[in-house]
């Protein structure tokens, strides 16, 4: 019964800082970047948050994950965070990765797979290579519905955006 009720806790709490993370997706997507949204949380309090703004930030690296981890590491003093568990809402990239290992995150709770880029357990097994010398535990599909929905509404908004401006120019409205 304490297991179960353990288990609970930690669902709910995984839950709560996933929907911070979903929150911040739709930052990103307001100001027209792909929505992720990505939280740091390390002994129980929010540390590190960001969301994707490589367009309007000028920035490749300007993604969701390496934000938050940045703004946690500032938020410390230290670029490690062991201890820390990262909640993406969708599985990291493999930049991301190396950066949640060089950072020493934990652990990674995330939404949504990625299939063309997802360096977890997607596309790629990044965290699984046996020359690493930290181990994080990853989580996946957690609010994976939420997740997912998310970013399907962008593209989806975004290319009816694309076939009104082809209409336009073609003029045939």
């Amino acid at each position: 019964m304490a297991g179960e009720s353990t288990t609970h806790l930690s669902k709910a709490t995984d839950e709560h800082w996933m929907g911070r993370a979903l929150a911040l997706a739709a930052q990103a997507a307001s100001i027209g970047e792909v929505p992720v949204g990505a939280v740091v949380v390390l002994d129980g309090r929010e540390v590190g948050a960001g969301f994707n703004a490589p367009i309007t930030g000028c920035d490749p690296t300007a993604h969701a994950e390496i934000r938050a981890l940045r703004d946690a590491a500032a938020r410390v003093g230290n670029y490690r965070l062991s201890g820390a568990t990262l909640y993406v809402t969708l599985e990291p990239c493999t930049m991301c990765v190396g950066a949640i290992i060089h950072g020493r995150i934990s652990r990674l709770v995330y939404g949504a797979p990625e299939p063309k880029a997802g360096a977890v357990e997607s596309a790629r097994r990044t965290l699984d290579e046996p020359y690493l010398n930290w181990e994080v535990t990853a989580v996946s599909g957690l609010l994976q519905d939420q997740c997912s929905q998310i970013i399907s509404d962008f593209f989806s908004q975004r290319r009816e955006q694309i076939r009104r401006q082809r209409k336009q120019l073609s003029g045939k409205e």
